[in-house]
Protein backbone atom coordinates (compact mmCIF):
# COMPACT_ATOMS: atom_id res chain seq x y z
CA UNK A 1 0.00 0.00 0.00
CA UNK A 2 0.88 3.67 -0.26
CA UNK A 3 1.15 5.89 2.86
CA UNK A 4 1.85 9.39 2.99
CA UNK A 5 5.01 9.61 5.61
CA UNK A 6 3.21 12.50 7.14
CA UNK A 7 0.65 10.52 8.93
CA UNK A 8 3.77 8.59 10.58
CA UNK A 9 4.76 11.87 11.49
CA UNK A 10 1.74 12.87 13.08
CA UNK A 11 1.50 9.60 15.03
CA UNK A 12 5.04 9.89 15.91
CA UNK A 13 4.01 13.81 17.81
CA UNK A 14 0.84 12.47 18.89
CA UNK A 15 3.13 10.27 21.31
CA UNK A 16 5.26 12.92 22.09
CA UNK A 17 2.16 15.06 23.04
CA UNK A 18 0.89 11.84 25.39
CA UNK A 19 4.02 11.74 26.98
CA UNK A 20 3.59 15.59 27.81
CA UNK A 21 -0.18 15.41 28.91
CA UNK A 22 1.24 12.84 31.22
CA UNK A 23 3.61 15.19 32.85
CA UNK A 24 1.06 17.96 32.83
CA UNK A 25 -1.12 15.49 34.54
CA UNK A 26 1.74 14.19 37.12
CA UNK A 27 2.50 18.31 37.32
CA UNK A 28 -1.18 18.70 39.11
CA UNK A 29 -0.83 15.27 41.01
CA UNK A 30 2.24 16.68 42.83
CA UNK A 31 0.13 19.90 43.73
CA UNK A 32 -2.35 17.52 44.82
CA UNK A 33 0.11 15.56 47.09
CA UNK A 34 1.41 19.06 48.73
CA UNK A 35 -2.55 20.09 49.87
CA UNK A 36 -2.60 16.83 51.03
CA UNK A 37 0.19 16.24 52.98
CA UNK A 38 -0.51 20.06 54.66
CA UNK A 39 -4.03 18.60 55.86
CA UNK A 40 -2.69 15.74 57.29
CA UNK A 41 0.05 17.49 59.21
CA UNK A 42 -3.11 19.75 60.49
CA UNK A 43 -4.67 16.97 61.13
CA UNK A 44 -2.55 15.07 63.25
CA UNK A 45 -1.50 18.27 65.04
CA UNK A 46 -5.69 18.33 65.80
CA UNK A 47 -5.63 14.72 66.96
CA UNK A 48 -2.85 15.54 69.10
CA UNK A 49 -4.50 18.14 70.90
CA UNK A 50 -7.88 15.88 71.15
CA UNK A 51 -5.64 13.15 72.94
CA UNK A 52 -4.14 14.85 75.54
CA UNK A 53 -7.75 16.99 76.23
CA UNK A 54 -9.60 13.37 76.52
CA UNK A 55 -6.39 11.85 78.52
CA UNK A 56 -6.33 14.62 81.15
CA UNK A 57 -10.16 14.95 81.37
CA UNK A 58 -10.56 18.25 79.46
CA UNK A 59 -7.57 19.72 82.12
CA UNK A 60 -5.53 20.17 78.92
CA UNK A 61 -5.22 21.33 75.44
CA UNK A 62 -9.08 22.73 75.51
CA UNK A 63 -8.33 26.18 74.29
CA UNK A 64 -5.79 24.60 71.60
CA UNK A 65 -8.82 22.63 70.42
CA UNK A 66 -10.55 25.54 68.47
CA UNK A 67 -7.31 26.28 67.04
CA UNK A 68 -6.36 23.27 65.51
CA UNK A 69 -9.84 23.32 64.42
CA UNK A 70 -9.29 26.11 62.24
CA UNK A 71 -5.95 25.08 60.57
CA UNK A 72 -7.85 21.91 59.31
CA UNK A 73 -10.45 24.16 57.87
CA UNK A 74 -7.90 26.18 56.47
CA UNK A 75 -5.80 23.14 54.72
CA UNK A 76 -9.09 21.77 53.63
CA UNK A 77 -9.93 24.65 51.12
CA UNK A 78 -7.08 24.15 48.65
CA UNK A 79 -7.51 20.58 48.95
CA UNK A 80 -11.56 20.29 47.86
CA UNK A 81 -10.71 23.21 45.32
CA UNK A 82 -8.26 20.90 43.73
CA UNK A 83 -10.32 18.02 44.26
CA UNK A 84 -13.43 20.12 42.57
CA UNK A 85 -10.96 20.52 39.62
CA UNK A 86 -10.29 17.49 38.77
CA UNK A 87 -14.17 16.41 38.96
CA UNK A 88 -14.19 18.81 35.88
CA UNK A 89 -11.24 16.90 34.18
CA UNK A 90 -13.17 13.35 33.71
CA UNK A 91 -13.47 13.07 29.84
CA UNK A 92 -9.04 13.56 29.71
CA UNK A 93 -8.75 11.25 32.62
CA UNK A 94 -9.92 7.81 31.79
CA UNK A 95 -8.20 5.69 34.15
CA UNK A 96 -9.01 7.36 37.15
CA UNK A 97 -12.16 5.48 38.52
CA UNK A 98 -10.01 4.83 41.61
CA UNK A 99 -8.82 7.91 41.97
CA UNK A 100 -12.28 9.47 41.95
CA UNK A 101 -13.36 6.40 44.15
CA UNK A 102 -10.57 7.31 47.10
CA UNK A 103 -11.66 10.98 46.61
CA UNK A 104 -15.19 9.83 47.25
CA UNK A 105 -13.71 8.53 50.89
CA UNK A 106 -11.81 11.48 51.96
CA UNK A 107 -14.86 13.68 51.04
CA UNK A 108 -16.98 11.56 53.20
CA UNK A 109 -14.57 11.11 55.74
CA UNK A 110 -13.71 14.97 56.41
CA UNK A 111 -17.28 15.39 56.67
CA UNK A 112 -17.54 13.42 59.71
CA UNK A 113 -14.94 15.49 61.41
CA UNK A 114 -18.01 18.27 62.63
CA UNK A 115 -19.74 15.31 64.90
CA UNK A 116 -16.24 13.87 66.37
CA UNK A 117 -15.08 17.29 67.55
CA UNK A 118 -18.70 17.79 69.01
CA UNK A 119 -18.50 14.03 70.75
CA UNK A 120 -14.57 14.84 72.04
CA UNK A 121 -16.05 18.17 73.53
CA UNK A 122 -18.28 17.12 75.26
CA UNK A 123 -16.10 13.61 76.30
CA UNK A 124 -18.70 11.70 74.54
CA UNK A 125 -15.55 9.55 73.73
CA UNK A 126 -12.79 7.59 74.31
CA UNK A 127 -9.42 8.76 73.75
CA UNK A 128 -8.54 5.01 71.55
CA UNK A 129 -12.13 5.95 69.27
CA UNK A 130 -11.50 9.10 68.97
CA UNK A 131 -7.87 8.25 67.86
CA UNK A 132 -9.40 5.63 65.25
CA UNK A 133 -11.82 8.47 63.86
CA UNK A 134 -8.59 10.56 63.18
CA UNK A 135 -6.29 7.84 61.88
CA UNK A 136 -9.47 6.48 59.38
CA UNK A 137 -9.59 9.93 58.14
CA UNK A 138 -6.11 9.99 57.62
CA UNK A 139 -5.41 6.66 56.30
CA UNK A 140 -7.70 7.46 53.32
CA UNK A 141 -5.85 10.69 52.45
CA UNK A 142 -2.92 8.64 52.79
CA UNK A 143 -4.97 6.48 50.26
CA UNK A 144 -5.45 8.96 47.95
CA UNK A 145 -1.55 10.00 47.69
CA UNK A 146 -1.11 5.95 47.10
CA UNK A 147 -3.64 6.27 43.87
CA UNK A 148 -1.56 8.84 42.58
CA UNK A 149 1.65 6.80 43.20
CA UNK A 150 0.17 4.23 41.58
CA UNK A 151 -0.64 6.45 38.08
CA UNK A 152 2.50 7.94 37.45
CA UNK A 153 4.02 7.02 34.50
CA UNK A 154 7.31 8.28 34.53
CA UNK A 155 10.04 6.68 36.04
CA UNK A 156 11.97 9.55 37.79
CA UNK A 157 8.96 11.01 39.52
CA UNK A 158 7.29 7.88 40.38
CA UNK A 159 10.65 7.31 42.49
CA UNK A 160 9.89 10.72 44.08
CA UNK A 161 6.38 10.15 44.75
CA UNK A 162 7.10 6.47 46.03
CA UNK A 163 10.05 8.44 47.94
CA UNK A 164 7.30 11.01 49.60
CA UNK A 165 4.39 8.66 50.17
CA UNK A 166 6.12 6.23 51.95
CA UNK A 167 7.73 9.67 53.69
CA UNK A 168 4.11 10.33 54.88
CA UNK A 169 3.13 7.30 55.92
CA UNK A 170 5.89 7.02 57.97
CA UNK A 171 5.05 10.54 59.81
CA UNK A 172 1.75 9.35 60.22
CA UNK A 173 3.08 5.92 62.43
CA UNK A 174 5.27 8.74 64.22
CA UNK A 175 1.79 11.05 65.15
CA UNK A 176 -0.01 7.47 66.32
CA UNK A 177 3.14 6.74 68.55
CA UNK A 178 3.09 10.17 69.89
CA UNK A 179 -0.42 10.02 70.67
CA UNK A 180 -0.21 6.35 72.17
CA UNK A 181 2.51 7.43 74.46
CA UNK A 182 1.08 11.08 75.76
CA UNK A 183 -2.24 8.55 76.37
CA UNK A 184 0.14 6.33 78.76
CA UNK A 185 2.03 9.31 80.19
CA UNK A 186 -0.96 11.47 81.25
CA UNK A 187 -2.31 8.20 83.04
CA UNK A 188 1.45 7.15 84.86
CA UNK A 189 1.73 3.79 83.63
CA UNK A 190 2.98 1.68 79.84
CA UNK A 191 0.88 -1.80 80.20
CA UNK A 192 2.08 -4.66 78.35
CA UNK A 193 -0.46 -4.19 75.47
CA UNK A 194 0.74 0.09 75.17
CA UNK A 195 4.42 -1.28 74.42
CA UNK A 196 3.90 -3.61 72.12
CA UNK A 197 1.81 -1.26 70.12
CA UNK A 198 4.76 1.21 70.63
CA UNK A 199 7.04 -1.17 68.91
CA UNK A 200 4.73 -2.18 66.21
CA UNK A 201 4.58 1.02 65.40
CA UNK A 202 8.27 2.02 65.52
CA UNK A 203 9.19 -1.05 63.35
CA UNK A 204 6.36 -0.13 60.94
CA UNK A 205 7.68 3.24 60.71
CA UNK A 206 10.98 2.31 60.14
CA UNK A 207 10.35 0.09 57.50
CA UNK A 208 8.60 3.14 55.69
CA UNK A 209 11.77 5.54 56.44
CA UNK A 210 13.65 2.31 54.42
CA UNK A 211 11.59 2.25 51.14
CA UNK A 212 11.59 6.48 51.29
CA UNK A 213 15.58 6.10 51.75
CA UNK A 214 16.08 3.65 49.08
CA UNK A 215 13.56 5.91 46.30
CA UNK A 216 14.52 9.61 48.04
CA UNK A 217 17.59 11.73 46.61
CA UNK A 218 21.16 12.20 48.42
CA UNK A 219 19.87 15.73 50.03
CA UNK A 220 16.26 14.37 51.25
CA UNK A 221 17.98 11.46 52.62
CA UNK A 222 20.62 13.31 54.83
CA UNK A 223 17.71 15.63 56.03
CA UNK A 224 15.93 12.71 57.18
CA UNK A 225 18.98 11.68 59.06
CA UNK A 226 19.44 14.64 61.13
CA UNK A 227 15.97 14.46 62.91
CA UNK A 228 16.12 10.48 63.12
CA UNK A 229 19.46 10.54 65.30
CA UNK A 230 17.21 12.80 68.67
CA UNK A 231 19.02 11.82 71.23
CA UNK A 232 15.96 13.41 73.59
CA UNK A 233 13.41 11.95 71.73
CA UNK A 234 15.47 7.92 71.47
CA UNK A 235 15.68 7.71 75.72
CA UNK A 236 11.95 8.79 75.82
CA UNK A 237 11.27 6.05 73.86
CA UNK A 238 13.38 3.69 75.74
CA UNK A 239 11.45 4.58 79.01
CA UNK A 240 7.82 4.07 77.27
CA UNK A 241 9.62 0.76 75.56
CA UNK A 242 11.08 -0.70 78.79
CA UNK A 243 9.63 1.07 81.92
CA UNK A 244 7.39 -1.48 84.07
CA UNK A 245 3.61 -1.15 84.32
CA UNK A 246 3.78 -1.19 88.12
CA UNK A 247 6.06 2.05 88.20
CA UNK A 248 4.03 5.18 88.25
CA UNK A 249 5.41 7.90 85.57
CA UNK A 250 4.24 12.17 86.63
CA UNK A 251 1.72 13.50 84.45
CA UNK A 252 4.33 16.15 83.60
CA UNK A 253 5.81 13.46 81.47
CA UNK A 254 3.37 13.58 79.01
CA UNK A 255 3.57 17.11 78.14
CA UNK A 256 7.39 16.72 77.63
CA UNK A 257 7.04 13.52 75.05
CA UNK A 258 4.49 15.30 73.66
CA UNK A 259 6.43 18.36 73.13
CA UNK A 260 9.54 16.52 71.93
CA UNK A 261 7.53 14.39 69.88
CA UNK A 262 5.61 17.56 68.08
CA UNK A 263 9.11 19.02 67.64
CA UNK A 264 9.94 16.02 65.44
CA UNK A 265 7.27 15.10 63.45
CA UNK A 266 7.13 19.38 62.81
CA UNK A 267 10.79 18.19 61.55
CA UNK A 268 9.23 15.74 59.30
CA UNK A 269 7.14 17.60 58.03
CA UNK A 270 9.92 20.61 57.16
CA UNK A 271 11.30 17.17 55.44
CA UNK A 272 8.56 16.44 53.72
CA UNK A 273 8.18 20.27 52.18
CA UNK A 274 11.51 19.60 50.44
CA UNK A 275 10.64 16.42 49.21
CA UNK A 276 7.18 18.28 47.75
CA UNK A 277 9.58 20.63 46.19
CA UNK A 278 11.72 18.44 44.81
CA UNK A 279 8.64 16.53 43.32
CA UNK A 280 7.81 19.74 41.82
CA UNK A 281 10.67 20.82 40.26
CA UNK A 282 11.19 17.17 38.86
CA UNK A 283 7.85 17.70 37.00
CA UNK A 284 8.63 20.70 35.58
CA UNK A 285 12.36 19.39 34.56
CA UNK A 286 10.79 16.74 33.11
CA UNK A 287 8.50 18.86 31.11
CA UNK A 288 10.79 21.38 29.22
CA UNK A 289 12.82 18.28 28.62
CA UNK A 290 10.19 16.82 27.15
CA UNK A 291 9.19 20.51 24.86
CA UNK A 292 12.79 20.35 24.18
CA UNK A 293 12.70 16.52 22.84
CA UNK A 294 9.84 17.78 20.66
CA UNK A 295 11.44 20.63 19.20
CA UNK A 296 14.11 18.20 18.66
CA UNK A 297 12.42 15.56 16.92
CA UNK A 298 10.49 18.14 14.76
CA UNK A 299 13.28 20.10 13.28
CA UNK A 300 14.62 16.41 12.63
CA UNK A 301 11.56 16.16 10.56
CA UNK A 302 11.90 19.65 8.64
CA UNK A 303 15.18 18.67 7.68
CA UNK A 304 14.31 15.21 6.81
CA UNK A 305 11.49 16.10 4.45
CA UNK A 306 13.58 19.73 2.96
CA UNK A 307 16.00 16.58 1.94
CA UNK A 308 13.00 14.33 -0.17
CA UNK A 309 11.77 17.69 -1.25
CA UNK A 310 8.22 17.88 0.32
CA UNK A 311 5.88 18.24 -3.10
CA UNK A 312 7.90 15.73 -5.06
CA UNK A 313 5.35 13.26 -6.32
CA UNK A 314 7.50 11.28 -5.11
CA UNK A 315 7.19 12.21 -1.65
CA UNK A 316 5.31 8.96 -0.59
CA UNK A 317 6.64 5.45 0.51
CA UNK A 318 5.71 2.87 -0.15
CA UNK A 319 4.96 0.30 2.85
CA UNK A 320 5.45 -3.79 2.21
CA UNK A 321 2.44 -5.53 3.08
CA UNK A 322 3.10 -7.34 6.42
CA UNK A 323 0.94 -9.49 9.11
CA UNK A 324 -0.18 -8.34 11.86
CA UNK A 325 2.71 -10.27 14.05
CA UNK A 326 5.13 -7.86 11.98
CA UNK A 327 6.54 -10.09 9.13
CA UNK A 328 6.56 -9.10 5.87
CA UNK A 329 5.69 -11.01 3.13
CA UNK A 330 9.19 -12.80 2.08
CA UNK A 331 8.67 -14.09 5.68
CA UNK A 332 11.67 -12.22 7.09
CA UNK A 333 11.43 -10.00 9.85
CA UNK A 334 13.06 -7.00 11.52
CA UNK A 335 14.11 -5.71 14.86
CA UNK A 336 11.27 -4.69 17.04
CA UNK A 337 8.51 -5.98 14.52
CA UNK A 338 9.69 -2.87 12.34
CA UNK A 339 9.42 -3.80 8.26
CA UNK A 340 13.16 -2.66 7.14
CA UNK A 341 12.63 0.20 3.84
CA UNK A 342 15.46 -1.14 2.16
CA UNK A 343 14.16 -0.48 -1.62
CA UNK A 344 11.34 1.45 -0.62
CA UNK A 345 12.37 5.07 -1.21
CA UNK A 346 15.42 4.48 0.51
CA UNK A 347 16.45 7.64 2.79
CA UNK A 348 12.65 8.89 3.31
CA UNK A 349 12.36 5.39 4.38
CA UNK A 350 15.15 4.31 6.51
CA UNK A 351 15.16 7.69 8.34
CA UNK A 352 11.55 7.61 9.22
CA UNK A 353 12.06 4.01 10.64
CA UNK A 354 14.74 5.37 12.59
CA UNK A 355 12.59 7.91 13.98
CA UNK A 356 9.99 5.63 15.17
CA UNK A 357 11.95 3.00 16.07
CA UNK A 358 14.40 5.26 18.22
CA UNK A 359 10.81 6.64 19.94
CA UNK A 360 10.12 2.68 20.40
CA UNK A 361 13.41 1.82 22.30
CA UNK A 362 13.21 4.94 24.54
CA UNK A 363 9.39 4.10 25.51
CA UNK A 364 10.40 0.42 26.01
CA UNK A 365 13.12 1.52 28.51
CA UNK A 366 10.38 3.71 30.64
CA UNK A 367 8.24 0.89 30.37
CA UNK A 368 11.40 -1.52 31.97
CA UNK A 369 12.18 0.96 34.89
CA UNK A 370 8.07 1.69 35.61
CA UNK A 371 7.57 -2.43 36.08
CA UNK A 372 10.63 -1.96 38.74
CA UNK A 373 9.36 0.39 40.59
CA UNK A 374 5.75 -0.71 40.55
CA UNK A 375 6.96 -3.92 42.25
CA UNK A 376 7.09 -1.57 45.48
CA UNK A 377 4.01 -0.51 44.92
CA UNK A 378 2.04 -3.73 44.08
CA UNK A 379 3.21 -5.25 47.78
CA UNK A 380 1.29 -2.29 49.11
CA UNK A 381 -1.88 -3.39 47.56
CA UNK A 382 -1.84 -7.25 48.06
CA UNK A 383 -0.87 -6.41 51.32
CA UNK A 384 -3.59 -3.55 51.91
CA UNK A 385 -6.13 -5.77 50.06
CA UNK A 386 -5.45 -8.94 52.15
CA UNK A 387 -5.93 -6.58 55.51
CA UNK A 388 -9.48 -5.50 54.31
CA UNK A 389 -10.04 -9.04 53.52
CA UNK A 390 -9.36 -9.67 57.49
CA UNK A 391 -11.28 -6.61 58.66
CA UNK A 392 -14.47 -7.37 56.59
CA UNK A 393 -14.22 -11.32 57.23
CA UNK A 394 -13.35 -11.05 60.94
CA UNK A 395 -14.11 -7.44 61.64
CA UNK A 396 -10.61 -6.56 63.00
CA UNK A 397 -9.61 -2.95 62.87
CA UNK A 398 -6.53 -2.43 60.33
CA UNK A 399 -4.57 -2.84 63.14
CA UNK A 400 -5.22 -6.05 64.52
CA UNK A 401 -5.51 -7.38 60.64
CA UNK A 402 -2.05 -5.73 59.89
CA UNK A 403 -0.64 -7.68 63.12
CA UNK A 404 -2.35 -11.12 61.94
CA UNK A 405 -0.79 -10.80 59.14
CA UNK A 406 2.41 -10.57 60.47
CA UNK A 407 1.60 -13.35 62.65
CA UNK A 408 1.02 -15.59 60.26
CA UNK A 409 4.35 -14.65 57.78
CA UNK A 410 6.44 -15.23 61.62
CA UNK A 411 4.55 -18.64 62.03
CA UNK A 412 5.44 -19.88 58.59
CA UNK A 413 8.60 -18.28 58.05
CA UNK A 414 7.61 -16.41 55.07
CA UNK A 415 7.80 -12.24 54.15
CA UNK A 416 4.67 -11.17 54.55
CA UNK A 417 3.68 -10.31 50.61
CA UNK A 418 3.99 -13.69 50.51
CA UNK A 419 1.26 -14.41 52.86
CA UNK A 420 -1.04 -11.71 51.28
CA UNK A 421 -0.48 -13.30 47.98
CA UNK A 422 -1.48 -16.59 48.89
CA UNK A 423 -4.88 -15.33 51.08
CA UNK A 424 -5.92 -13.21 48.13
CA UNK A 425 -5.46 -16.45 45.90
CA UNK A 426 -7.45 -18.42 47.87
CA UNK A 427 -10.04 -15.32 48.17
CA UNK A 428 -10.41 -15.14 44.49
CA UNK A 429 -10.67 -18.80 44.22
CA UNK A 430 -13.64 -18.39 46.32
CA UNK A 431 -15.25 -15.91 44.74
CA UNK A 432 -15.30 -17.54 41.55
CA UNK A 433 -17.09 -20.56 42.83
CA UNK A 434 -20.44 -20.43 41.66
Amino acid sequence: MVADPSTTIRFLLASRQCELNSLHYLLQSGELVGKISQLVHMLQRERGSSNLFLCSDGRLFADELTLREQEVALAQVPLMAHLEKLETMTADLPQASRLFSRVASVVYALGLLPTLRQQIRQRLLQQPQAMDFFNDIIRNLLSLVFEVSDTATEPVISRALIAMFSFMQGKELAGQERAIGAAAFAVGEFNEATRLKLMDLIERQERCFDTFADFTDEENRQRWLQIATDSDFERLRRIACTRSSTEKLPEEGSLRWFAIATQRIDEMKQVEDHLELTLMQLCRTRITAAKQACSEQMADIESLMSQQGHDDPGYSVFIAGHDMAGHALDGQRTPNGWLSSDGLRPQLGRSLLSLVQQQSRRLQTLDHELAALRDTLNERKHIDRAKSLLMQHRGLSEEDAYKTLRRMAMNQNKKLIEIATAMLAVADVFQDTP
